[in-house]
């Protein structure tokens, strides 16, 4: 009787539980879309404030100059109808006005500023007695309008770090002021474009003198001789690439399947791996790693990896903390983010989640522009994209295109890989990298002056052809040229090489032996390859071997890789560990609030499995429990396993990508397992209150839940290990089969010393004996004399139950210290 009212007793806490699991289960993304609205309508009122505000700057402007018009005209009118005579200037007053008077078309004393293409301007004023001449300032700025494909970008001059512009004086502290001087800020850029948007002598004028204009450091790249070949099948990724990309162009590099593309991006970036790399990659006319201005460069890969449990805006905000430099105020942060969101035209879904395989979100084309903001935030000086505009339709490609111009306006040296451009997209690149198959160059220049080379080699675009169309049809050799230019395919890049007087490969002379300008050359040697000649088919087991090698070598060059520290020359100081931990530890956080569903049905399988397992176990005085704490090992160990496995395994292309990027590992790493200390409290908690209140042991609730607490600190650890080293699939199967095997080995018979060993390398040896040790203790009377024996008899230790615990904890520990190594080491780039 008094057994059935205490589990009568005992439901209400159950129910009290599965409500509040109820209330997690259908309320748990609330709090986060309030807060959202509530930054919504202050960021809405600020952009509202912003635009009312430049509007009547704007009247204001209008009206000033109609009235200082008005006021000049009516002056020059009573001017001449009060004058009596004509004033006759003093000759010695107009020598001294014409001296100390600017003229536009003898040079202007500005002050210089790298965003114009290597100048200075800065020009003296002509002496008397010499013949007035235009100045280089006014030379550049009349080339510049009467030909606008002289203009080169930027000179590689000084450098300067990212000074934030806030206004000295002000303290800017809540959401409200940060949004109205971002909006600010951006209706003031917004005017200016309208201003700078030719290039004309105004324009680059004014750009020039304006010193407000944030600078960032400049990289050029420059390429000789550039060769990857694999390292296990000798075959040629990229051959004999050179040439240039330079800060405030845009550089193309098309061609067709299999010509090296990404290949050249990934070797410009650093990033390629298991090939053998010769010639010359020079950063700033310097022969260094580009890993040293890694925190200033961006890389766009060509999948979209954007967590999709996250918002637009959420996703950039949190790129945009980690990557920008620590000096830099948070309204400056806020503009930075505001003005990549309009520029994109992420306006409208900017508080929308991204979306996964399994959820909707926002549309794929907006998926991948926000793919592309994740760099542009960091407001890098070199930014590398891997085929932006694949999926995406020509008005989202322009828009696109357009941020990515304002981008290199400001210095930026961009390049990127494009497919089947349209005709208006392709008029909007600088430069033109044309890959034929094999990685040879075919072209590299102006994207202007692309048909006209080709032109001269005998090659025009048909009429209503698109050229880059038509170019990669020729590279396929889909269209025949032979007999209209005399040329072949295979010959463009050889021609190519003879065009700038480059070298050609011995291999590569038999295609040029038609060539006039080839056949002048009474030194060249006409020997093939000798790498290639004569090569004799290997065995069976000579090819298995060379792939093993290869592979091996593959994993050597990525754990280099992994482990590669360079000199940092960027000069950007980016948050340390701590703050990273913290931006790390707060977007976990809205990411498990999102997945509350995911974590209350956890709960709930917690639930019914202390509810049957209880009730299913038989409580036995001479075995203390040990088969109902068996059970609950297994079925612990396997819940909290599959569910710790999620953390790890379902992010893993996000962590290479930011871990890449240069964000820290170990800030990562530690903002996972803090969030998931969460459940390991609240486990233990759930499952015992259905199990605890079912069997009624002996010892008491708070015993039970420290060894339980252990136990799935315990496996946590060791379910990050398997989830990190293993795929998915072999990862879900090890975390089922590991706690069955192993209990079944440390509750057999250990008749042997090496059964002993064995077991003592098991944890569910440790914590089956610290639960049979807990409600041993408790046993009194008659069973002073018996339980010593009983507890001799399985080989466990009154006194041992410290001990376990301190063991189950080691065990935690050290396989959350084996899985961070496995993540830094054997990622995938």
């Amino acid at each position: 009787m008094i057994d059935l009212s205490f589990k009568a007793h005992s439901a209400h806490p159950n129910e009290t539980l599965s409500t509040l699991l109820l209330i997690i289960y259908n309320c748990s993304d609330q709090v986060l879309t309030t807060r959202g609205r509530r930054l919504a309508k202050s960021r809405e009122a600020a952009a509202r404030s912003a635009r009312e505000t430049a509007k009547a700057q704007q009247r204001w402007k209008s009206a000033k100059d109609a009235a200082k018009k008005h006021a000049s005209g009516l002056q020059a009118h009573l001017s001449r109808t009060f004058s009596r005579k004509k004033d006759t200037p003093d000759p010695e007053k107009l020598k001294i006005l014409n001296q100390s008077k600017p003229d536009i078309d003898d040079g202007l004393p500005i002050s210089p500023h790298p965003s114009t293409s290597g100048v200075s301007l800065s020009s003296p004023v002509p002496s008397e007695g010499k013949k007035k001449e235009p100045s280089e300032l006014m030379q550049i700025m009349h080339k510049i309008e009467e030909d606008p494909d002289c203009y080169e970008g930027f000179s590689i001059g000084a450098e300067d770090t990212n000074v934030g512009n806030v206004p000295k004086g002000k303290q800017i502290n809540t959401h409200s002021q940060i949004f109205k001087y971002a909006y600010a800020q951006l209706e003031k850029e917004k005017a200016q474009q309208q201003e700078y948007k030719d290039l004309t002598f105004s324009g680059v004028v004014k750009m020039a003198t304006n010193h407000e204009i944030r600078k960032r450091p400049l990289i050029e790249i420059s390429f000789k001789d550039l060769t990857l070949t694999l390292k296990a099948k000798n075959k040629h990724l990229l051959r004999c690439v050179t040439g240039k990309i330079r800060p405030g162009r845009i550089t193309a590099v098309m061609g067709p399947s299999g010509a090296g593309k990404t290949t050249f991006l990934s070797a410009l970036a650093g990033k390629a791996i298991g090939c053998n790399m010769t010639g010359l990659i020079l950063i700033n006319g310097k022969n260094i790693s580009i890993h040293s201005y890694k925190k200033i460069i961006g890389f766009v890969p060509q999948d979209d990896i954007v967590h999709g449990n996250l918002t637009v805006e959420e996703n950039l905000w949190f790129s945009a903390k980690c990557r920008l430099s620590a000096d830099l105020p948070e309204p400056d942060k806020v503009l930075v983010v505001e003005r990549v969101i309009e520029s994109l035209g992420l306006q409208q879904v900017r508080g929308s989640l991204v979306g996964t395989v399994e959820k909707r979100g926002i549309s794929g084309g907006q998926r991948k522009r926000v793919n592309v903001g994740l760099e542009m935030v960091m407001e890098p000086s070199l930014l590398i994209l891997d085929e932006p505009t694949s999926g995406l339709d020509s008005a989202s490609s322009q828009l696109l295109l357009r941020a990515l111009r304002r981008e290199a306006l400001e210095g930026v040296n961009i390049c990127m890989v494009v497919h089947q451009p349209s005709y208006a997209l392709f008029k909007m690149f600088d430069d033109l990298v044309l890959l034929a198959k094999g990685g040879l160059t075919v072209y590299h220049g102006s994207a202007k002056k692309v048909e006209e080379y080709f032109a001269g080699l005998g090659i025009k675009v048909p009429d209503r052809v698109n050229p880059p169309d038509h170019f990669i049809d020729i590279l396929e050799g889909m269209v025949a040229t032979e007999r209209s230019s005399g040329v072949s395919y295979e010959e463009l890049p050889v021609r190519w090489m003879l065009h700038n007087g480059y070298s050609v490969p011995p291999d590569m002379r038999q295609n040029a032996t038609r060539l006039e300008l080839f056949s002048t050359d009474e030194n060249l040697n006409y020997e093939t390859n000798p790498s290639n000649a004569g090569t004799a088919e290997q065995s069976f087991a000579g090819e298995l071997w060379q792939d093993v090698k290869g592979t091996v070598e593959l994993h050597r060059d990525k754990i280099r890789l992994n482990f590669l520290k360079s000199k940092d020359l960027s000069n950007r100081r980016t948050p340390g560990l701590f703050q990273q931990y913290r931006y790390f530890l707060g977007r976990v956080g809205k990411q498990r609030l999102r997945e509350a569903r995911i974590q209350a049905v956890d709960y709930l399988i917690l639930l019914l499995a202390g509810a049957c397992l209880g009730s299913l176990a038989n409580v036995s005085d001479q075995t203390f429990g040990a088969v109902g704490y068996t059970y609950t090992i297994i079925a612990v160990s396997l819940l909290c396993k599959i569910a710790a496995l999620r953390s790890f395994s379902l992010d893993r292309l996000h962590y290479w990508r930011e871990s890449a990027s240069g964000m820290s590992s170990l800030a990562y790493f530690l903002a996972k397992d803090t969030i998931d200390h969460f459940n390991t409290l609240i486990k233990p908690v759930v499952y015992l209150s259905m199990f605890y209140f079912f069997t009624n042991p002996r010892s008491s609730f708070a015993d039970n839940y420290i060894v339980l607490l252990c136990l799935v600190y315990c496996v946590t650890g060791i379910a990050y290990a398997l989830a990190i080293f293993f795929e998915q699939g072999a990862a879900q199967l090890s975390s089922v089969l590991l706690p069955v095997v192993m209990t079944l080995i440390a509750t057999r018979p250990q008749d042997s010393e090496f059964l002993k060993i064995l077991a003592k390398f098991c944890y569910p040896r440790w914590a089956l004996e610290a639960f049979v040790i807990a409600n041993a203790e408790r046993y009194s009377g008659v069973w002073l004399i018996t339980r010593c024996g009983s507890l001799l008899k399985s080989g466990y230790n009154l006194h041992d139950w410290n001990l376990c615990i301190i063991i189950l904890t080691f065990i935690g520990i050290v396989s959350r210290a084996v899985a961070f190594f496995c993540m830094v080491t054997f990622q995938k780039k």
